[in-house]
This record gives structure tokens, sequence and C-alpha cells, in this order.
């Protein structure tokens, strides 16, 4: 009764609940949040100083007693408690123009494909526990599809390819349901520590984790460019303990990169090979499509075109395509109840 009250005051939203940012779809609204996976704790009291932006800034720069952490490793809730208050942050953050004083939206939140019954449980109860009167789950890839706007209900192959922070998706969907996929714990962040590997091997430079992510934006790729790229990598020299700068090529980068990549695109390959003849010619037509933050890495679609021989295209606004999908879904919950993992029997008590 109190629930249906709430309900009423209540926005439903959608979220993508990544290793690296969290983004929130908000019924009627579009995405009205967009901010990192990050949680400041005060080791001493417990107590959460900073959620999203804010705990962000604080990475590597803390005190002994205050660790700025991510509450979900590979797309997948490490710590409960966490994740719980962090959700419910961003329920509260969406609530605070409303006159909803105790908000009890319905949630769809995008999880990995390969996450088992315990980890959907998890996700689930967290939400709940956050204040959620129902929780949804639905799984990235589809979401992302659904976001791009492809047909997945129909009786045709699409193939979408969701590479993030932690985890990639690979899947082949037909009839709102997945043929053949495959999770990889190699993404955004693995790109990342493969220039903190290579600084380290090849310069004898210590460097952070946010440096290593601004110079993969920056000069990163996976195909050789048509226009020469340097960048200065500043960090700690790991011989004499003192600041040092080095030169580096987006040549490189690349090598450094190339490993990870290659993993990436043999089980893009693979994906492709468990997937049915009828449903190979229908992705030859309409391509594969690319979406995450990954998948924005210079020459990775010409790298894939090449390995597959198959069209490769990034999506339009390739970060928000889980977000839009969960968002989609929830203005039709009824009519896509069979694309979603959970079918909404997961309720807060009466």
């Amino acid at each position: 009764m109190f629930n249906k009250l709430f309900g009423y005051l209540s926005h439903d939203i959608g979220i993508d609940l990544g290793t690296a940012n969290t983004l929130v779809y908000v019924k009627g609204k579009g995405i009205v949040i967009n901010e990192p996976s990050v949680v400041a704790i005060n080791k001493k009291t417990g107590r959460i100083l900073a959620i999203g932006k804010e705990a962000k800034k604080m990475v590597g720069k803390t005190p002994a007693h205050i660790v700025a952490t991510r509450p979900l490793v590979d797309g997948v809730v490490s710590d409960f408690e966490v994740t719980e208050q962090m959700l419910k942050y961003f329920i509260e953050k969406v609530h605070k123009e409303s006159f909803a004083f105790l908000p009890r939206p319905r949630v769809v939140i995008g999880v990995p494909s390969g996450v088992t019954e315990v980890e959907k449980k998890a996700v689930i109860d967290a939400t709940i526990s956050a204040g959620a009167r129902e929780a949804y789950l639905i799984e990235e890839p589809m979401a992302a599809a659904i976001g791009v706007r492809l047909p997945v209900q129909e009786a045709a192959g699409n193939m979408i390819v969701d590479i993030g922070g932690g985890t990639t998706e690979v899947a082949v969907i037909s009839l709102g349901g997945i043929v053949a996929s495959r999770s990889l714990r190699i993404a955004g962040d693995e790109l990342n520590e493969n220039i903190v590997q290579f600084s380290r091997d090849e310069a004898n430079l210590l460097l952070g984790e946010k440096t290593a992510e601004n110079i993969k934006i920056a000069i990163g790729s996976a195909y050789p460019q048509e226009e020469k790229m340097e960048m200065t990598m500043r960090g700690r020299d790991l011989v004499t303990g003192l600041p040092k700068e080095v030169l580096i090529s987006d040549e490189q980068i690349r090598r450094a990169l190339s490993r990870s990549v290659k993993i990436l695109v043999d089980n893009i390959k693979a994906t492709i090979e468990e997937t049915p003849p009828e449903l190979v010619a229908d992705i030859m037509t309409r391509g594969i499509i690319l979406v995450g933050g990954g998948g924005m890495l210079r020459g990775l679609d010409i790298l894939i075109n090449e390995q597959t021989k198959m069209p490769v295209k990034l999506a339009d606004d390739p970060l928000t395509a889980v977000a839009r999908g969960a968002g989609i879904v929830l203005e039709d919950v009824e009519r896509l109840k069979e694309i979603l993992v959970s079918l909404g029997n997961e309720k807060a008590p009466q």
C-alpha cells in the first residue's frame, strides 16, 4: 500500500552500474547523472566522505586513513555496503528536486552477461536496500543494443561489442535473447594497466592510473595512424625516486596495448564462429556495433573490420548506450519483460 503511494511520488530510474562510471537515466528526463563509480571512505570512522566526482578527485591523493575505492570490480559488486551507499546517493540525488521525502522508485540495472546468480542477487539486494521498490536486471549487451535502437526483438542477427571499464561484452542478439556471447575481464582498466606496465618496463617510470588513462585517451590507438602523435608522460623514476618525464609516441603506446587488443579481437572472432550462419549473414549486412568508452580507441573499428571482414560502426554517443537502453526498457517494462534477467519478482517488503 505505502510502496504504491511512494511509487507515484518517485521517478523510475535506469542505472548503468559500471566499474568506472555510473550513469542514471530518469524516466521522462533522459540521463541526469554521469559520475565515476568511486567512493571515498574514512577508515578510522568507517564514514563515507564523498561519492562520484568528488571522490574521484581524491584518488591517489589521500592520507593513509582515507581510501578512495571502487565498490565494483570487473562490473561485479565487490563491496556490498559501499555499493548500497553509492546507489542510495544516486537515488536521492535524482529525487532532490521532487517532493518525494522517501523515494521508492522502480530501478532497471545493467549487469555483465557473464555474472553468476549470486552476483545478480547481490546487485538486486543492494538496490532494494538502497531504497528501490522493485529491482530489475538487464544484461549490458542487451541494454546497449536497445540503447542504440537495434531491432533486438526481430528474427535477425545483431552484434554488439560493449567495451567498458572493467568488462568487455561481446554478444549476438536475435528474437529478444542472446544467441552467442563472451564476457571478458579485459577492458579500459586493463588497457590503462598495460600503459603503467610499459612505462615501468621500458622507461623505469612509475605512473599513476589516472595519468595512464589520460595517455590512452590522448594518443592511444589500436591501428597505425596517419598522423604521428607524441606526449610527455610524467611519473616517478624507479631508480632515483625523483620526478621524471619521458616523451612517448603513439606507436609505443600501440605496442603496449597490442596484447590486450589482440585478445579482444580474438574473442569477437570466436563469438562469430559460434553464431549460426543465418545470423552471420545478417551481421555481415548490418555490421558490428561498438559501444562503451573502450570502443572509442582510435583505429579499433578498422582493426576489427580487417580481422573479421565485417563492417564495424562506432555507435552515436557510445558511453551512454547501456543507460539509454535501461531507460527505454523502463518506459515499457510490461512489454519488454522477457528481455530482463530478473522478472521484477524482487520487491521491497510491503
